[in-house]
């Protein structure tokens, strides 16, 4: 193929290839935040099937940040040897691997309803929002510091234990979607207002992250461009922050999806990627963003073609590009890819998986459970 089994440097880091798995939370964690032999398993297959970098699942810098019972954490130094563990297993198999670091912000409600913890911390207490029903409270001035040094000692903790790179994941419905929207961010003090103020996190944590790993680590961010319906962030203002966020120094950028509406079509998970123009629908964001910075850019949001990828790659419009429903059904994809057997990817985005961890299960993909009953 043309462009996409060539080699990409982000900031020193050499990656044999251009397709990036997306972080996916598996939820096959242990419930003390630790790794699990299956978690050892999925990445040790990721690695082996090729692809160029393995971001993880969300995983937690604090307590307060989690969503779900079974997230990987880096909030205390005993997490780094479970961790190390999962970054051996990759680098095994010569891959690459960057962790994803998370804090679910008001999000984390869904969790605190039933587990019985305070209340979960957004920018902003919910006002006529119909998306999301659950109570929070705004965090204060220290709740935000302690928030941005959590980013930053998790990302130390990462390097520790042996991690190619960092994630910060401000995309999706979390704490730093939360903070960018204009539609959940209405604080009136220097954490909001004007764009420069709803992305102050960002650069609040780069610099959090920068004083414990050095300049010369890469750290990377996924940013929620715009969100999934009208009077949320707008696109112009995403991609004003994407520029920003480049020119702050953060090194690659992935361009997904911020808050998230009412349906499957208005968040990351779309279906319908099968149906003529469903698939690469995050495309025109992607390009547009790589227009104007002068970092990696990754595309993600429903690629399912080795065409669609190297089309993507051969226009300039992103320099990696980015799945993740593709490899929970066939985490040797890129290699199938890659030795010329060029069919679509199995999936067919059913958000079947999805469901699964909605429903308390660990990430699996309808066709391999068929299979296995035969």
């Amino acid at each position: 193929m043309g462009l996409l089994f060539t080699p990409l440097n982000i900031k020193g880091l050499s990656l044999a290839n251009r397709l990036m798995r997306s972080a996916t939370y598996e939820q096959a964690g242990l419930k003390d935040g630790g790794v699990s032999a299956k978690e050892l398993g999925i990445y040790r297959d990721l690695a082996a099937g090729g692809v160029g970098l393995i971001v993880t699942g969300v995983t937690i810098v604090c307590e307060q940040g989690r969503m779900a019972p079974k997230q990987n954490s880096l909030s205390r130094q005993s997490d780094i040897p479970g961790m190390a563990n999962l970054a051996r297993e990759v680098h095994g198999q010569g891959g690459k691997v960057a962790v994803q670091l998370f804090h679910a912000g008001r999000e984390a409600a869904r969790m605190h309803s039933w587990r019985g913890g305070g209340p979960a911390l957004g920018p902003s207490r919910p006002q006529d929002d119909p998306y999301f029903t659950l109570d929070n409270q705004a965090m204060s001035p220290e709740e935000i510091a302690r928030v941005v040094a959590s980013f930053g000692e998790a990302a130390g903790r990462a390097r520790e234990a042996g991690f190619d790179a960092v994630q910060v994941h401000a995309a999706h419905a979390y704490l730093f979607s939360q903070f960018l929207s204009p539609q959940t961010n209405r604080r009136q003090d220097e954490w909001g207002g004007s764009l420069a103020n709803r992305l102050r996190l960002h650069l609040e944590v780069l610099a959090a992250i920068r004083a414990q790993v050095g300049p010369d680590y890469p750290v990377m961010v996924k940013l929620g461009l715009a969100d999934g319906f009208e009077g949320g962030l707008t696109l112009e203002e995403g991609l004003r922050a994407a520029e920003l966020l480049a020119q702050a120094g953060y090194d690659c950028l992935e361009i997904s999806q911020g808050l998230r509406g009412e349906n499957y079509e208005q968040s990351e998970y779309r279906t319908k990627v099968n149906r003529p123009g469903g698939e690469a629908y995050f495309r025109s964001w992607a390009a547009e963003v790589k227009r104007r910075v002068n970092i990696p850019v990754a595309a993600v949001g429903g690629v399912r073609t080795p065409e669609m990828a190297e089309d993507i790659l051969a226009r300039g419009e992103a320099d990696l590009v980015a799945i993740s429903r593709p490899l929970i059904s066939e985490p040797g994809l890129p290699a199938r890819w890659h030795n010329g057997q060029t069919e679509r990817a199995r999936c067919v985005s059913c958000n079947k998986c999805l469901e699964e961890i909605m429903q308390g299960r660990s990430m699996s993909c309808v066709f391999e459970r068929k299979r296995a009953e035969q």
